[in-house]
């Protein structure tokens, strides 16, 4: 009698994982779902070549739908760059401020704003890269876009732009009806798709002499290292002693107990660097409009690849800014120190309120500095072994972060789905056995 909601409590985890698993199917299908009018052998030969350089990059992100010039090529990338702008107008415009804090009312509204941000940032971009492909030739001389014009620059916008609403809706339809943050799966598994043939390089490499198998060896206990290190970084916080006074109701004695306010050392989770990734996206879109024989885009391909000192620095400089900014945009200390004032809390030596809020917001600056120096340290990462490596793919670096910090997430949903099933079933047996001993008293 007790077995049965137990079991279907199961099934509704296990549902909510299998819709997971065929929407994240559905997105892999789609990347292999080619854009009309471009030769794809020409284009993938192209983007081999270019691995080092930020398109290269940009490929790893969209999980191979770039070199395939698939609908899907833009990935979620405008979605994250229209939720970043939207972000920052709310810190800037009071009436967004409002909006953010109406509660369920106003954040629908933001996300259809962002929806409508996004669909102009894609219809940009694709018109760039469609411009682009049509100004470019094989390895052969021969060209990439069959029959090019303003038909086919129309056509490619309006297919990319369908393929990254296509990609937000998937990621929308995860949070609510799966497991996960939809979107971060849809980078990550992305991420993961590609890490076989990057492997399989590596092994060649291997294999031809280029690597020797001693340093292969050393960086497979290097990426071990690495993996640890994220896991314990991402579950590591700074523990806030708080103190509840002892309460004298009549004659028994309450409160008094001690706890503590977690503060995550990385509390932006895997944000800080998908959004930064994101940003330094923008400058291969707009060298693109100026040509590949422009100097902006000579300029964008010199300096700012991904093993390039100036992209790194700037790279660097995003993840430390969106670490603060999502931070400051998620935690409110103020808030904090005034639930913990009306519950009649306070920490040891700190006097309650506009104290309290002081002083956690000082103990969370220093949390946050540690934070993106641990980012910033893991994301440059690939950088040190592709220049003195000469590793073929971003081995650790955000790829590995954000698939790393994404698996924990889920997992921690999928935990907090069993303890919800766990307490629900201890609580209706306690029920039964009530009703049974009700019963056996009439």
């Amino acid at each position: 009698m007790i077995g049965n909601p137990d079991q279907g409590k199961l099934s509704e985890l296990q549902k909510r994982l299998v819709f997971t698993a065929l929407m994240l199917a559905v997105y892999r299908i789609g990347v292999y779902v080619p854009t009309p009018g471009v030769d794809a052998a020409a284009l993938q030969a192209i983007i081999q070549r270019q691995q080092g350089n930020l398109i290269g990059f940009f490929n790893m992100f969209s999980g191979g739908a770039l070199e395939q010039f698939s609908i899907l090529t833009l990935n979620v990338m405008p979605y994250i760059t229209a939720s970043i702008i939207l972000q920052l107008l709310t810190m800037v415009f009071p009436t967004l401020e409002r909006m953010s804090k109406e509660g369920e009312v106003g954040r629908r509204k933001i996300n259809q704003y962002t929806r409508y941000l996004t669909v102009g940032l894609a219809l940009v971009q694709a018109f760039a890269i469609a411009t682009t492909l049509e100004s470019q030739t094989g390895p052969a001389g021969e060209a990439i876009v069959r029959d090019g014009g303003w038909s086919f620059r129309i056509m490619t916008a309006v297919t990319l732009t369908a393929g990254t609403i296509f990609l937000m809706w998937i990621g929308e339809k995860i949070t609510e009806n799966g497991i996960g943050n939809g979107i971060s799966l849809i980078i990550t598994a992305g991420i993961v798709a590609r890490m076989p043939a990057a492997l399989g390089n590596t092994f060649e490499l291997v294999r031809a002499g280029e690597i020797s198998l001693f340093v292969m060896i050393l960086l497979g206990l290097a990426m071990l290292a690495v993996v640890a290190f994220i896991v314990f970084f991402e579950r590591a916080a700074r523990r806030i002693p708080v103190q509840y006074p002892r309460r004298v109701v009549g004659r028994k004695m309450y409160g008094g107990q001690s706890t503590h306010l977690p503060l995550r050392l990385n509390p932006s989770g895997v944000i800080p660097p998908i959004f930064a990734s994101s940003l330094l996206m923008f400058p291969l879109t707009l060298g693109s409009w100026f040509g590949p024989d422009s100097a902006v885009n000579r300029f964008v391909n010199q300096y700012l690849g991904p093993t390039d000192v100036a992209y790194n620095v700037l790279f660097v400089a995003l993840i430390v800014f969106f670490c603060y900014f999502y931070t400051a945009v998620t935690f409110n200390p103020v808030d904090v120190a005034e639930n913990l004032k009306k519950g009649g809390a306070y920490v040891p030596g700190i006097r309650p309120g506009q104290n309290t809020a002081q002083y956690i917001d000082r103990i969370l600056m220093r949390v946050v500095l540690v934070g993106a120096i641990y980012i910033s340290a893991i994301c440059v990462l690939p950088s040190i072994l592709m220049g003195y490596f000469s590793i073929p793919f971003y081995f650790g670096g955000t790829s590995l972060l954000i698939a790393v910090g994404v698996a924990l997430d889920t997992m921690q949903q999928i935990e907090g789905h069993l303890i919800s099933r766990n307490y629900e079933g201890i609580m209706g047996a306690r029920g039964g056995r009530a009703s049974a001993r009700r019963v056996r008293m009439r």
